[in-house]
């Protein structure tokens, strides 16, 4: 799943587009629907947007002046409000009111998480493997502050560059341990990464993978291919330098610093993944991404088994899982290499171009002069 923290210039204008799974009212639109194409959608009552993160089925929203707004399922409190609502439309997440400048946020599955610009992490949600971070397995449907970084300056989920984890690690995603953990209710430093300089974390589903200022990637936890599971971080052997990485069920998705695009895993090829554990192989693969030949790609996102991708010319395509039309072509069907999605006439000159998956759903963001 995807997130970003950058803020727009008060001059741009901006547009957001959703499409894919709409059921539980996260792609904004108002209607309980699945949506197979790019719907524009009017958010007035939503400020300037300066970073989006999307979950299982809720979206987040902070503002160029540090708001927050929520919206889709409510049901384990992941929205904030103090219920257990869903909303189909963005709504302001009154408990930060004027007292703290939102900054950062993650949405997982069925929880969220926010950072103030103080340095404060906030968690709301579903807690019942721990992840929440409160030293307990309770589910809250209100941000709670995370007191294990009471004294400590957050940003994401590293803390002085150390990087911390807590929830569930039943596959080894939570790097704190050489034995198998369940799971952990309160933040512990992740082993192996104390001399690392880490710029960039992502998680998803069973796996967790951080990149260094040098362009290392390291992962942890489920193994993809049917690799073997891994406790503790690991640098992946590779002659690429990366400048980001976004995480999936099965996959991963890497951009180099030059602006190829490599994946570990192959969400859509399970006889492949079936033939490596025959084989009981446990080298983990490194593949090109095919159909960026030529082509600068400047962003990446990734969903539960979906794909997408920002060129520099602002051009979004997606590929992967298509059920719930989150590749935003028209239809259900699934593609195994990148597709052109058609964002309107494009009339404006875009400035910029951000793209946002959920597990089942995308988003992208244009800011246009």
């Amino acid at each position: 799943m995807s997130e970003l923290n950058e803020a727009p210039s008060p001059a741009d204008e901006e547009e957001v587009w959703s499409w894919g799974a709409g059921t539980d009212g996260q792609l904004g639109t108002s209607k309980l629907q699945d949506e197979h194409l790019p719907q524009l959608l009017s958010l007035t009552s939503l400020p300037s947007i300066s970073m989006l993160a999307c979950g299982g089925a809720h979206v987040i929203a902070l503002t160029s002046g540090g708001k927050v707004f929520t919206w889709g399922r409510g049901n384990s409190g992941q929205l904030g409000h103090g219920d257990n609502l869903n909303t189909s439309l963005p709504k302001l997440l009154s408990f930060f009111d004027d007292d703290y400048f939102i900054s950062q946020a993650s949405a997982g599955w069925s929880h969220s998480a926010f950072v103030s610009d103080s340095g404060s992490l906030f968690t709301c949600g579903n807690g019942s493997f721990g992840q929440l971070g409160l030293g307990d397995n309770i589910s809250l449907t209100s941000p709670a502050k995370v007191s294990y970084f009471v004294d400590k300056s957050v940003k994401m989920v590293a803390c002085e560059n150390q990087v911390c984890g807590f929830g569930s690690g039943k596959r080894g995603q939570l790097g704190v341990s050489s034995e198998r953990t369940k799971s952990v209710n309160l933040p512990c430093a992740v082993s192996g990464l104390e001399d690392v300089e880490v710029v960039r974390i992502a998680a998803n589903g069973d796996h967790s993978a951080a990149l260094s200022a040098n362009g290392e990637l390291f992962t942890w936890g489920r193994g993809f291919c049917g690799s073997p599971d891994v406790q503790t971080p690991q640098c992946l052997p590779s002659y690429e330098s990366f400048r980001d990485v976004a995480l999936g069920w099965n996959h991963a998705l890497l951009l180099t610093v030059d602006g190829k695009v490599f994946k570990l895993g192959n969400t859509l090829d399970k006889q492949s993944e079936k033939q490596q554990l025959q084989e009981g192989s446990s080298e983990t693969l490194l593949e090109k991404v095919h159909g960026f030949d030529g082509v600068k790609v400047v962003q990446i996102a990734a969903g539960a088994e979906h794909s997408a991708a920002v060129t520099e010319s602002g051009e979004v395509q997606t590929w992967g899982w298509g059920e719930h039309g989150q590749l935003g072509l028209g239809d259900t069907n699934d593609q195994t290499n990148p597709q052109l999605v058609s964002l309107g006439s494009g009339d404006l000159q875009t400035k910029e171009t951000k793209v946002y998956c959920g597990s089942g759903f995308t988003y992208v963001v244009r800011r246009k002069q």
